[in-house]
């Protein structure tokens, strides 16, 4: 009974943890929070849930080749992930926020791309694997006397951890969106935008400078 306690506590601690670092995908659901409404960021923060517990899947698995791989190809994965991150940021900076005050209903397929695209960011830093790992070690839970059913608790408290984080995010972010009007958005926008970009062009550097 207590293995299961710590395991549904290690597992949110952990998926808390992933999503909690204020990275380019934090900055994109705070982004889209206020500039689509509260539903399309957790749209986003579902895709980058659901590419977190696929890398905490494969962590827990074992698979060495893979992080073998990204040991190996990290600067270069760092360059396209960055490369990728630019392009978006240039898209944000020249986007127009006047249509996000407008309390219109967003399609479906709207959606679809918003989780998508947080699905995308996410999973274009593989390097979140020893992050994961990190965890893993600091809240045990890869032990060894735990069986099959620990595990699928263990995951789906992870999804809950994360899922949990960005619904708590997007709350607090959408209680202050009315405040905000179309002079504020485009300010904002740019603002994320070259934060984006900086992280970008920082890690589009690094890699370029390891790999020449």
């Amino acid at each position: 009974m207590l293995s299961l306690l710590y395991i549904l506590f290690s597992g949110f601690m952990i998926g808390v943890f992933i999503s909690a670092p204020m990275g380019p995908i934090g900055m994109l659901v705070i982004q889209r929070t206020l500039t689509k409404g509260r539903k399309a960021a957790i749209y986003t923060g579902l895709g980058a849930a659901l590419s977190d517990l696929i890398y905490c899947f494969l962590t827990g698995m074992g698979l060495s080749f893979i992080t073998d791989f990204i040991t190996a190809q990290r600067d270069i994965l760092q360059v396209i992930g960055s490369g990728v991150l630019i392009i978006y940021g240039i898209y944000l900076f020249r986007s127009n926020p006047s249509r996000a005050l407008a309390p219109a209903s967003t399609p479906n397929n709207t959606y679809l791309r918003d989780f998508g695209t947080g699905f995308l960011f996410t999973f274009s830093n593989p390097l979140i694997l020893f992050f994961i790992i990190g965890l893993y070690a600091r809240f045990n839970f890869l032990d060894q006397h735990y069986q099959l059913p620990h595990y699928i608790l263990g995951y789906i408290s992870i999804a809950a951890g994360a899922i949990g984080w960005w619904l708590m995010i997007t709350y607090f972010v959408n209680k202050v969106r009315a405040h905000f009007n179309v002079r504020s958005m485009w300010l904002i926008n740019r603002i994320i935008a070259s934060i984006l970009m900086l992280m970008a062009f920082v890690g589009l550097i690094h890699g370029l400078h390891n790999i020449l």
